[in-house]
C-alpha cells in the first residue's frame, strides 16, 4: 500500500497549543500509512524542534502580519515546496494537506488548489477574527474564509463553540466540519519531573506562598494587562501570594511599565517562555487566563491534568473544558474585580481548590493526545478513501443545521 504523503502547514512556531499539537502530530503520524511534512514560516521559539524533524520546509515570507507583496511571495514559494512534495518518490502517493492558522490556512489550501491538490483540511484553533477588529478588517477576514471554504474538503475545530459559529457565519456548512480536541500528553502532567518545593525555590518563591499562574503569548488576545490588574487586587487581599506570568511576546514592555506602576515587581515573575510547564502548573494553586477570545485554550487540559482549578473568562470554547463552579470560574471578558475575587476565595480556602482541582482531572481524559493523533488519522483515512476514484471538484458551501 503506498504510504499518503500528510503536508502541515503553521504559521509562526512559537510555544502555543497549535503548534505544539501540529509538531506532535507531524512527528507520530503512523509511517506504514502516511509520510509527513512540515511547512513553516521562519523563527520563533519551536523553530529548532521543527527544523529537527528532518521533514521540514521553511518559508521566511510566511508571516502573521498583513504584507501584500510578502503574502504573494508566500503563495508562490508555498507553490513550488507543494510540487517538490508531489514529485518526490513515490510519485503516485496521494496528498493532504492539512493547514492551521489564518493566514498559513488561506495562502495554503489556495496555493495546494492550485499546485492540483484537491484534499485540503483546515483546523480552527480559534478563527483569525474577532470582535475587537475594525468593523471593515473583520468582515475582509470573514470574506476569504467563505472564499476559502470553496477549496476546503474538511474543517476541524477544537470546541462545539468554533464550529457554531463558523456555521451561523456561513464560513462553512456543518457537513463539511468535525471536533476534534487539542490535546495534550495527561501523563506528564499528572505526574511532572521534579518536585513542587525544588520548582518554587529556583524562582524565589516559598513553599507556603498562594501563587497564580498565566500561561500565555503577550498579545492582545490574551489581555496579559489584565492579569497584572488582577494581581494588584489579590495582593492587596492576600499580602504573601505571589503570581507566574510565563510566556512573552509584543506587549512585554507595557507589562513590565505596568508592573512598576503598581509596585508588583516582587511579587509577579516574568518567567519568558519555559518547557516545563507541567512543573510550573504543580508549583501554582491556581491557573488564570484573561483572554478575550480564543478556541479552546490547551492550558485548560494541562491544568485539569496537573489538579488546579482555573479562574478564565468565559469566551468561546472555555466552558467545554472549565465548568463554572465545578473545576474553576468563569467570568466576563475584562472582569478583573470578578476574577481576583475568585482567585481571592481559592487561595484563600485551599481545600476547595483541591476539591477543583480532582474535579478538573475527572474530567480530562477527552482531552489525551493521542486520542487526538487517533482521530487526525482516521479523518486522513476517510479522505483518501472517498477520494478514490477521483478527487472531488469544487464544492460550494452551504449553511449547515447542528
Amino acid at each position: 500500500m503506498t504510504t499518503a504523503k500528510i503536508v502541515h502547514i503553521i504559521t509562526k512556531m512559537e510555544l502555543g497549543g497549535a503548534q505544539q499539537n501540529t509538531l506532535f502530530t507531524v512527528s507520530h503520524l503512523n509511517p506504514d500509512k502516511f509520510q509527513a511534512y512540515l511547512i513553516i514560516g521562519a523563527g520563533d521559539v519551536l523553530f529548532d524542534e521543527a527544523r529537527s524533524l528532518g521533514c521540514t520546509f521553511v518559508i521566511p515570507d510566511l508571516i502573521r502580519e498583513v504584507r501584500p507583496w510578502r503574502d504573494v511571495m508566500a503563495f508562490f514559494q508555498l507553490r513550488t515546496i507543494l510540487k517538490k512534495i508531489q514529485d518526490t518518490p513515490p510519485k503516485t502517493a496521494p496528498v493532504i494537506v492539512h493547514t492551521h492558522s489564518s493566514k498559513a490556512g488561506i495562502l495554503g489550501r489556495w496555493a495546494a488548489r492550485f499546485s492540483g491538490i484537491h484534499l485540503l483540511v483546515h483546523s480552527i484553533h480559534g478563527f483569525g477574527f474577532h470582535d475587537y477588529q475594525p468593523f471593515l478588517v473583520r468582515n475582509l477576514f470573514i470574506l476569504l474564509e467563505r472564499l476559502t471554504s470553496y477549496v476546503t474538503t474538511r474543517f476541524i475545530a477544537v470546541s462545539h463553540a468554533n464550529l457554531e459559529k463558523g456555521i451561523s457565519l456561513n464560513l462553512f456548512p456543518a457537513r463539511k466540519a468535525v471536533l476534534i480536541r487539542s490535546g495534550i500528553e495527561i501523563d506528564q502532567f499528572m505526574h511532572p519531573r521534579v518536585s513542587r518545593e525544588t520548582v518554587r525555590a529556583r524562582v524565589g518563591i516559598s513553599g507556603s506562598a498562594p501563587v497564580a499562574a498565566m500561561i500565555a503569548c503577550f498579545k492582545t488576545q490574551k489581555a496579559p494587562l489584565d492579569f497584572i490588574r488582577v494581581c494588584d487586587l489579590v495582593r492587596r487581599e492576600v499580602p504573601d501570594a505571589h503570581f507566574l506570568l510565563v510566556g512573552d511576546g509584543v506587549l512585554r514592555e507595557r507589562i513590565e511599565k505596568e508592573i512598576a506602576i503598581r509596585e508588583l515587581q516582587h511579587v509577579v515573575h516574568l518567567l519568558g517562555w519555559r518547557q516545563d510547564i507541567p512543573e510550573l502548573l504543580h508549583a501554582s494553586d491556581v491557573l488564570v487566563l484573561t483572554s478575550l477570545w480564543e478556541g479552546l485554550p490547551r492550558v485548560f487540559p494541562q491544568a485539569m491534568a496537573a489538579g488546579i482549578p482555573v479562574v478564565a473568562t468565559r469566551v468561546d470554547g472555555a466552558p467545554e473544558a472549565v465548568r463554572d463552579g465545578v473545576n474553576g470560574f468563569l467570568l466576563p471578558p475584562g472582569d478583573v474585580q470578578g476574577m481576583a475575587e475568585k482567585i481571592i476565595l481559592l487561595l484563600k480556602k485551599p481545600q476547595q481548590a483541591r476539591s477543583m482541582g480532582i474535579n478538573g482531572r475527572a474530567r480530562v481524559a477527552e482531552f489525551d493526545i493521542y486520542r487526538m493523533l487517533r482521530h487526525q488519522e482516521n479523518l486522513y483515512e476517510e479522505l483518501l478513501a472517498a477520494a478514490d476514484p477521483p478527487c472531488p471538484t469544487m464544492i460550494t458551501p452551504e449553511r449547515g443545521s447542528h
